[in-house]
């Protein structure tokens, strides 16, 4: 039950809940029993012709002797009736009991599963982007989805068996002891053979379970491209390819899938097989006892022992149904727990400072980094002073991005330092460092919402005025103005609804809104037609104004007004100076521009 600590965790604030629920199983089962054991007492009324005889002594004799009491006090008929109504009574009291332990039940489990959806998403917001680079997306979506969708079938559905189930078995049992101790005790001898038959099931259900959950993972990864590939998939007549890999996974899906079910469905009818052959030994055995005078137990309370037994096979069904189902849920649960427990190595101090605005430099002193044994930069020594504009230009591959993305410490130095105002960034907390940044990246990012909340995007309290404002300085108020609904237009799925141009205009905007006193701009206008650009470049040179700027450019032509251009090569700084000192030196800076023709 270790590994289940964190659900159990998840039910600590819902204790008078879990208190409620216990209790009105506890009374359901009870009252349950009750009608059952009642039964015994009704076949005496009605069969025994005896009716002063008492046998033994005991709580057996003693019920014996009310009920003998009941037929000679209010005859046969009445007592009957009598009888026959407490069951009725009882019955319908476990009922509303049970009624009302259900009742209570699913707001704890959908607490629980809430809890549970919530933690996930905010670990997942809050693992540095390094955690993405080696895990695939689709098996992130499947640990969100379907992982969470196995633990609620077979863990949250189980934990209702656990708590009533070895209710009944133990009222249960206790009804048949004090009805017979020897047949009760020749019965218990035959539990642990169905556990032990139920747990081989079980054990290798788990193995197939956690196969079957990275199927799924990888399926939902080739589904993720195919959809963000599909014209590409067209252009090249690919789709017979793709539908490949698709099928390959789901064929392994389906295979898995079979496997867990034969051995999951396998564990009903062998306990009820067992049970049935118990309940043929108990009607030899306890016969036996009952012909050979070595019990007090008489007919009737035997066949109130054959009914009591019967109802404890279903309980007995459901514990071994859930122990598989367990079995196949913990499976999905450790898949979830390599997420929840996933290490965060981008942490705050225990008392950050809080950096309000920037008045002095930007410092790399001696920065490298390392994506696990690859070296990605190497012994980088850069300043950007207030107001100044620094570039940064290489071949793919260089670490550009990887360099500016240690800026707001979206990855953590593997050694040297980053100073903002000469003070190391590890000092500051997160949030306020990065309220001193706004990022304009090579692929625009939106979101699927209106224009207007992904300008607003992190920038709370913001007027219509600004938000319009905003979108003048980045062009885009004009196209915005023009559609259908305007400001709060939808964008479609990755701003799907929009070209390339206005999606990058829309993160200007964004930008613009913010008004961070330094800007990273990551190729952001590679991916453009040359109209689109112009209208882009304009936008991003009034931003840029009064701006501290760091920016990563393939097309020089867009640097060569930089205070400094720095060339990299392979995680190294080849080169540095302004543009013309850089044509001066004749060297790789020369070349890049020699190659695209820039004057």
């Amino acid at each position: 039950m270790k590994k289940f600590s964190r659900i159990f965790g998840y039910l600590r604030d819902q204790k008078q809940q879990v208190a409620f629920y216990f209790i009105t199983n506890l009374l359901a089962i009870i009252f349950a029993t009750f009608s059952l054991v009642s039964v015994a007492p009704v076949l005496k009324i009605l069969f025994t012709a005896d009716k002063t005889t008492v046998k033994g002594t005991g709580i057996l004799a003693e019920v014996q002797a009310f009920v003998t009491s009941l037929i000679l006090q209010y005859q046969p008929m009445n007592a009957l009736i009598l009888v026959v109504s407490v069951i009725v009574l009882a019955t319908l009291l476990k009922n509303l009991f049970l009624y009302l332990s259900r009742y209570i039940l699913m707001p704890i489990r959908n607490h629980v599963l809430q809890r549970l959806r919530n933690d996930m998403f905010v670990k997942t917001i809050s693992l540095p982007i390094g955690f993405f680079t080696e895990e695939k997306k689709g098996d992130l979506i499947s640990r969100m989805t379907n992982d969470i969708n196995e633990v609620e079938l077979s863990i949250m559905a189980t934990l209702e068996v656990f708590i009533r189930e070895p209710l009944t078995i133990l009222f249960t049992l206790g009804s048949m002891i004090l009805i017979s101790p020897q047949l009760t005790l020749f019965l218990l001898l035959f539990l642990p053979i169905i556990g032990f038959i139920i747990g081989i099931i079980g054990k290798s259900l788990k193995k197939r379970s956690t196969l079957a959950q990275e199927h799924l993972g990888d399926m939902l990864g080739v589904l993720d491209e195919t959809l963000s590939g599909l014209r590409i998939l067209k252009a090249f007549n690919a789709e017979g390819q793709q539908h490949k890999r698709f099928s390959k996974i789901n064929n392994l899906i389906f295979q898995t899938r079979n496997q867990i079910s034969q051995r999951q469905e396998l564990g009903s009818p062998l306990s009820e097989t067992v049970g049935v052959l118990a309940v043929g030994i108990i009607l030899w055995y306890g016969g036996m006892l009952i012909f050979s005078g070595q019990t007090t137990m008489t007919g009737e309370w035997f066949i109130g022992y054959i009914i009591l037994f019967t109802q404890i096979i279903n309980p007995i069904k459901s514990l071994s149904n859930s122990f598989l189902n367990i079995k196949k849920g913990s499976a999905a649960l450790e898949r979830i727990e390599h997420l929840l427990d996933a290490p965060n190595i981008i942490k705050e101090i225990t008392s950050p400072k809080v950096i309000n605005e920037f008045s002095n430099s930007i410092e790399l002193q001696q920065v490298s980094f390392s994506y696990g044994e690859r070296k990605i930069l190497n012994n980088i020594n850069i300043t950007v002073p207030k107001g100044k504009t620094i570039a940064l230009v290489g071949a793919s591959g260089s670490g550009k991005s990887t360099l500016v993305d240690l800026i707001p410490r979206f990855h953590d130095v593997s050694s040297g330092a980053v100073l903002i105002d000469r003070l190391n960034i590890k000092e500051y907390g997160l949030t306020s460092l990065r309220k001193l940044m706004g990022i304009v990246s090579q692929e625009p990012i939106l979101f699927n919402d209106t224009i207007y909340n992904n300008i607003t995007l992190g920038t709370e309290g913001a007027t219509q005025a600004q938000v319009e404002e905003a979108a003048k300085i980045a062009n885009a108020h004009n196209f915005i103005v023009q559609k259908s609904e305007g400001y709060q237009t939808i964008v479609g799925d990755r701003g799907s609804k929009l070209s390339g141009g206005e999606r990058q205009r829309i993160t200007i905007a964004r930008a613009v809104l913010k008004n961070p006193p330094i800007l990273i701009l990551d190729e952001a206008t590679s991916s453009l037609d040359t109209e689109s650009e112009r209208l882009v470049q304009l936008a991003i040179n009034t931003l840029m104004k009064n701006r501290t700027c760091i920016v990563i450019a393939h097309r020089l032509s867009t640097v060569q007004h930089a205070d400094e251009i720095i060339v990299m090569q392979q995680g190294n700084i080849m080169e540095r100076g302004t543009h013309e000192q850089l044509l001066a030196l004749q060297g790789h800076y020369h070349k890049l521009v020699a190659m695209q023709q820039v004057k």
